[in-house]
């Protein structure tokens, strides 16, 4: 198929999966969608093992034909964090900096090591081959939590507003740690990567330190433009440049895309609301940013729920994500106790804070990408199985619930 044929067909379902969800199911959208989606691709899968093997065969050859890494990594996620940065409060952000900083570094890499480990051990006992060092990958792409799962939740779910900046906030700026850890263990685990921590802490200054003061460049030219006239179309175009042309660029100069954009989205949204955009022009920018957010997330959420017709399944994989589950909340859980129990000596955090950060911290698109993204081999289909349930899981359970508790 051609892309036009696939970009049509999945606009197809993405509304159809929208208008059941919205007429008859009522679930959050995004989950609801997915959900959609997911049983989609099950009956597909049952009409196959009933003697449809061709359906089977051509919505797998169809899915295949999408590459969901390229999709969202260099397509849909910039715009999707613009959006989201677009609308954080950069006042509420710095009275959360330490507390954001701390948990989008140190609770990465707490993280990562912590799933790493436990992933070794559990594969191990099961007898699923995969080395440290890729359970170690495995670790970095499922600790970052979703900017994308969290904000579309988040908008409902009614948590305190010094909370939600907090989950915001780390959502936003770990996804781009996330990576940087990520491609560094990646490289080690192929050989590709030189071992030493010279490297490794000159990797991550480039991509993240890079990718912060890229961010502020781009934001502040682009902020400097439209402050010079007053034409709403010519400024939402000076928006689409700004995350398209300088996503693209950040690559080509070797910094974070991801964290040039939120930094980027931060200024655009703060200064650029208040100093630069008329009323009638700030009304265009967010209605068009908040209906392109919109229908984006519908649409990866369906990608989401139809890359299940591309997992190789394997019952002890499937075994294996099920015992991880509740160990990699238990991770996370770590990862966000010792930074909030090191800070309370000097801040006031809200009441069940910790409960509420580790069960609201869902995994989502970033974490199903990168598993994509590694090399064809045993490696990629049992880090793919394993991730790919955590996340449906993390989207539809914490997601679905994360409201009550909340309001506990």
């Amino acid at each position: 198929m051609t892309l036009e044929s696939i970009v049509a067909l999945l606009i197809t379902l993405t509304a159809i999966f929208s208008y059941i969800n919205a007429r008859f199911i009522k679930l959050p959208n995004t989950i609801g969608i997915m959900l959609g989606a997911l049983i989609f691709s099950i009956g597909v899968v049952v009409l196959g093992k009933l003697g449809f093997a061709s359906i089977e065969h051509h919505a797998e050859v169809l899915i295949a034909q999408i590459d969901f890494n390229e999709a969202l990594m260099h397509g849909m996620l910039s715009f999707l964090l613009f959006a989201g940065a677009l609308h954080v409060n950069l006042d509420d952000l710095a009275q959360q900096k330490y507390v954001i900083a701390i948990m989008a570094t140190l609770g990465v890499v707490i993280s990562t090591f912590l799933i790493g480990s436990l992933t070794w051990y559990i594969l191990g006992f099961l007898h699923i081959p995969l080395s440290y060092i890729y359970c170690l990958v495995f670790g970095a792409l499922i600790s970052p939590t979703d900017p994308i799962a969290v904000l579309g939740i988040l908008k409902t779910a009614g948590a305190p507003k010094s909370l939600e900046t907090k989950i915001t906030g780390e959502s936003l700026f770990n996804d781009g740690v996330g990576v940087v850890v990520f491609i560094v263990l990646l490289g080690i685990a192929t050989g590709s990567e030189t071992v030493s921590i010279s490297s490794i802490a000159f990797l991550f200054a480039e991509e993240t330190l890079g990718g912060i003061i890229y961010g502020l460049v781009i934001g502040y030219i682009a902020y400097s433009m439209i402050k010079s006239l007053d034409n709403y179309t010519v400024e939402i175009l000076i928006t689409l440049a700004l995350v398209m042309g300088g996503y693209a660029f950040a690559s080509v100069i070797h910094v974070s895309g991801p964290i040039a954009v939120v930094v980027a989205g931060l200024l655009m949204g703060n200064h650029g609301r208040r100093f630069a955009m008329s009323d009638k022009t700030r009304e265009h920018v967010d209605t068009f940013w908040e209906l392109l957010d919109e229908i984006l997330n519908a649409i990866l959420f369906v990608l989401i729920g139809l890359e299940v017709l591309l997992l190789s399944v394997n019952q002890n994989y499937l075994l294996a994500a099920v015992i991880l589950i509740p160990l990699v909340l238990l991770s996370r859980f770590i990862a966000v106790g010792l930074p909030v129990k090191l800070l309370s000596n000097f801040r006031e955090f809200s009441p069940n804070a910790i409960k509420i950060m580790t069960w609201g911290g869902l995994r989502g698109g970033i974490s199903v990408a990168l598993a994509l993204s590694l090399p064809a081999g045993v490696e990629r289909e049992v880090i793919l199985t394993i991730t790919y349930i955590i996340v449906i899981f993390s989207i539809t359970v914490q997601g679905l619930t994360i409201g009550k508790l909340i309001k506990q």
